[in-house]
C-alpha cells in the first residue's frame, strides 16, 4: 500500500494444494514445480509448470470473486479473445472455467507471451519509457474497439470492483448513498462519521455530460505491471481484469492516466509528489493512434482524473471493513485514497499537472 511490500493476506497458494486442484482442469497435468508466488495482496496466484505446461493459477476467497463473478470476468476474458485482442488463455474446469472448493474459488491462465518487465516494481508506478506510455495507449484503444460489442450486464456488488454507477448519476450524492447502504462493511464503516460531506468535498461538481458518456465494458485496472511486453516495446498481453465491468471509455483511459502517471506511492511517505505529464500524454496520443478522440473527449478525461477513483476506493474500503475487518487499512483506503488524491488534485502540483497537461494537448 506504499513504498514497501506489506504482508500477503492470503496464504500462499502450496504445491500439494496446487497439485490437488491442477487435476481439475482440462490439459494442465500433473504439478512439476510452484516456480514463483505473486506478492500481490489482493489474491493468492503462483507460477505453475505442470505436465500440460506453464500456467498462472489464482486463488480468491469466494466472499471476494464468487464463482458468478470470476464467471463475468472470464466472460469478457473471452470476447477480447475471440475479437483477437491479446489476453490470457483461460483454461477449462469441470463445468465452466471457475473451480469452487469450499471457501475458495480457483482460476488457470495459460502463461500469456511476452516480458514481464515490471514484474518486481509495485503497482501502480509509471512506465519505464514514454514509448511503453504510448504503446499502452495503442493497446487500451485496441481493447475499446474490441470490447465496443460486448452487451453483457455490469458485475454485482463484490468487492474490489471498480464501478460506473455515482459519477454519471442525476443525483451522484443518492447513488453514493445506495452504493454504501448496499454494502454492510462499508456501511459499518462510515457509521458515525460524516462520510457525506467528505465525499460531497471529493464529488464537487461532476462534469454534468457524463451520464451521455456511452457504457461499455472495460479494464479498469490499467498499469504497466498488467501489461507483457515485446523486446521492441509494444504490448504483448493485456492481463488481470479483475476490475472489469461496464464502465465507459474515457473512465477506463483516465483511469490508465491516474494510476500510471502520478507516483501515489511516493506520497504515502509523506513527500510531495509530481505528475508525469510526458507520461499522461503519452498514453493519450497513443490512444487515438488507434481510436479517435475530440477534444471535448480529452478535456473529460481530464476533468474526470480527481474523479476516477472514487467507486473504487469506496469498494477497497468495503474489502478492508467487511471483508478482513481491518479497520486501519481501510482508514487508510478512505482517508489516504479516496480524500488524499482528490486532495493532492486541489494541490498546487496537481493543478500544475492538469494545467500543464492541458496546455500539452492544445499544444
Amino acid at each position: 500500500m506504499g513504498t514497501e511490500l506489506e504482508a500477503p493476506v492470503w496464504p500462499a497458494i502450496t504445491a500439494e494444494e496446487a497439485g490437488a486442484v491442477l487435476g481439475r482442469f482440462a490439459g494442465a497435468g500433473r504439478l512439476i514445480a510452484l516456480q514463483w508466488h505473486s506478492p500481490r495482496p489482493f489474491s493468492a496466484a503462483t507460477l505453475v509448470e505442470a505436465e500440460g505446461g506453464r500456467f498462472i493459477l489464482k486463488r480468491h476467497h469466494h466472499r471476494l470473486r464468487s464463482p458468478e463473478a470470476l464467471a463475468q470476468e472470464h466472460g469478457f476474458i473471452a470476447h477480447l479473445r475471440a475479437a483477437g485482442v491479446n489476453v490470457p488463455d483461460v483454461i477449462e474446469a469441470q463445468g465452466g472455467t471457475v473451480l469452487a472448493q469450499g471457501e475458495w474459488t480457483y482460476e488457470l491462465h495459460r502463461l500469456s507471451p511476452g516480458l514481464d518487465l515490471y514484474r518486481d516494481r509495485p503497482s501502480w508506478t509509471g512506465f519505464l519509457t514514454p514509448d511503453h506510455a504510448r504503446a499502452a495507449g495503442r493497446a487500451l484503444a485496441g481493447l475499446h474497439r474490441a470490447a465496443q460489442d460486448y452487451a453483457a450486464p455490469p458485475r454485482g456488488i463484490d468487492p474490489l470492483i471498480a464501478g460506473w454507477t455515482i459519477l454519471p448519476a442525476p443525483d451522484p450524492a443518492a447513488a453514493a448513498r445506495a452504493y454504501v447502504a448496499a454494502r454492510p462493511g462499508l456501511s459499518a464503516f462510515v457509521h458515525g462519521r460524516a462520510w457525506e460531506e467528505e465525499l460531497a468535498g471529493v464529488l464537487g461538481a461532476a462534469a454534468p455530460d457524463l451520464a451521455a458518456q456511452p457504457p461499455m465494458w472495460t479494464h479498469n485496472d490499467w498499469h504497466p505491471s498488467n501489461l507483457l511486453w515485446t523486446p521492441g516495446g509494444e504490448v504483448a498481453t493485456i492481463f488481470d481484469f479483475g476490475l472489469a465491468t461496464q464502465t465507459c471509455a474515457l473512465h477506463d483511459l483516465a483511469t490508465a492516466i491516474e494510476r500510471s502517471a502520478i507516483p501515489w506511492l511516493e506520497m504515502a511517505d509523506g513527500a510531495p509528489i509530481k505528475g508525469d505529464v510526458a507520461a499522461a500524454l503519452g498514453l493519450i496520443r497513443g490512444y487515438c493512434d488507434v481510436r479517435a478522440l475530440s477534444l471535448a473527449d480529452i478535456d473529460m478525461t481530464i476533468d474526470l482524473l480527481r474523479l476516477v477513483h472514487v467507486e473504487f476506493a469506496l469498494s477497497e474500503v468495503d474489502y478492508f471493513a467487511g471483508l478482513l475487518n481491518d479497520r486501519a487499512q481501510a482508514a487508510l483506503a478512505w482517508d489516504g485514497y479516496l480524500i488524499g488524491h482528490a486532495h493532492w488534485f486541489a494541490s498546487a502540483g496537481g493543478q500544475a499537472f492538469l494545467a500543464d497537461l492541458r496546455r500539452e494537448v492544445r499544444g
